[in-house]
């Protein structure tokens, strides 16, 4: 089965505008004695929360996910694979590239640490390094959930999708009415499982089989967004700002819900419109190379904020505005742009580390076909001690308090010794798999 090059396209735009969105809102001041510090857009100029609607775009990426891993775990399934191999190559695709990325961080942490840095700055720089990791560990839960959740999806279709999101209500009304502890942590696998069994849905056609449908989640779900906006408790703000409560993604509301539903509506109603671009050889050419590469600007992309912050805000040779001024804002293209050229360096920079970790990959990923055995338990539990460790990593960052976060290295080390302690014993691959080992195809 061919790749669904609409699919791609929509990892794409997702990473690309999740990249913008971040570069756009960060902004920098040069404090008089020389600190570097990173004001809060979204806080400091509140109408800018209004532009999140428009770069808060991980529910396509879900759906995305969906989309792809129904149809791998579809085909492993039928040709006898186990789910314990498919879920460890699955996690080894994204958790290789975030380890190396993890462990050149945290060298880099312990090294200023050892020169003594000072705490705040690394703090601050180790939080920037980690603001995105948020989103791989509800990505890896949800697809070590996929063999029960396709098999509830082939059971019962689009009720499951229906029925994940009315318990997300429940347990969002408890978080936002009596302040339940530790609920809300359950709607970071459900608002985001909807989007990410939406994908399954539409793979078979559930979505799209009866016209009426992708207009109706997109109305419905822009209706209820507005409602629950102006009428109820929630921000139009659909990225964390410090401070405000209830919030739309920490844990995702109810609000994020209707907005993921809308996007999903929008998508499919956009679809055929795109493929008949994607099918044009000269737009596939230039969206294929960002799908290919999305998970090395996902995890790299603060760097150049890092880089353009020590050549030109360190030396004072940044022009500083006011922040959110019309000068501000006119500054924000030249930003975007040197930016831009240093994600481009960096990027082909890393393409030895690639090729590297492609050939690692194939060593040491499980074979989703092999037999079950006494050793399966390993995936199983690297991805635990993995999982916990990037989430740690997420809400800390790498210097939590300006130090070297000794616990969730060790973890993550751990995690990933015992997911690439089960080698593949075959050399057949999914044929649904694309070529390249690390391209994201969750």
């Amino acid at each position: 089965m061919s790749r669904d090059r609409y699919v791609d396209f929509l990892r794409a735009w997702a990473i690309g505008l999740v990249v913008l969105g971040h570069w756009l809102i960060t902004a920098l001041v040069r404090e008089p004695g020389g600190e570097i510090r990173a004001p809060e857009l979204l806080a400091t100029v509140p109408w800018t929360q209004w532009l999140t609607l428009g770069f808060q775009i991980m529910p396509l990426f879900f759906l995305a996910g969906g989309h792809a891993a129904g149809g791998s775990w579809a085909r492993t399934r039928a040709a006898g694979g186990t789910a314990a191999g498919w879920v460890g190559a699955r996690a080894l695709r994204l958790l290789l590239p975030a380890a190396v990325y993890s462990g050149l961080v945290l060298s880099a942490v312990g090294v200023c640490s050892a020169v003594g840095v000072a705490p705040d700055t690394l703090e601050l720089v180790g939080w920037a390094m980690a603001m995105q990791f948020w989103f791989l560990p509800v990505y890896l839960l949800l697809s070590a959930l996929t063999p029960p959740l396709h098999a509830a999806h082939r059971r019962w279709g689009l009720l499951v999708p229906v029925a994940l999101g009315a318990v997300a209500l429940v347990a969002d009304t408890l978080v936002v009415t009596v302040h339940m502890p530790y609920v809300g942590l359950l709607d970071y696998v459900l608002v985001w499982g909807v989007a990410y069994q939406l994908g399954f849905c539409w793979r078979d056609g559930l979505l799209t089989e009866r016209r009426p449908l992708p207009a109706a989640l997109a109305a419905g779900g822009g209706l209820a967004f507005a409602a629950l906006i102006t009428l109820g408790p929630f921000p139009v703000s659909l990225i964390l700002v410090t401070g405000q409560t209830p919030s739309n993604t920490d844990p995702p509301s109810a609000a994020m819900l209707a907005w993921a539903v809308a996007q999903v509506g929008l998508c499919l109603l956009a679809a055929p419109a795109v493929r008949r671009l994607l099918d044009r050889e000269r737009v596939w050419r230039a969206v294929r190379p960002v799908g290919g590469a999305s998970m090395t600007l996902y995890l790299w992309h603060m760097l150049p904020v890092l880089i353009v912050a020590a050549v030109f805000y360190l030396t004072g040779l940044a022009p500083e505005p006011a922040l959110g001024s019309a000068a501000w804002w006119g500054l924000r293209l030249p930003w975007l742009l040197v930016l831009g050229v240093v994600l481009t360096g960096v990027v082909r920079a890393l393409r030895p580390l690639e090729r590297g970790l492609s050939l690692l990959y194939e060593r040491t990923r499980p074979d989703p076909r092999s037999s079950r055995s006494s050793r399966s338990w390993l995936p199983w539990l690297g991805l635990a001690a993995s999982v916990t460790a990037l989430t740690r990593f997420a809400t800390r960052g790498f210097a939590p308090d300006g130090r070297f976060p000794v616990l969730p290295a060790l973890g993550l080390l751990v995690g990933m010794t015992l997911l690439t302690a089960r080698r593949r014993t075959t050399v057949d691959r999914d044929p649904g798999e694309p070529k390249e080992a690390l391209r994201e195809a969750a």
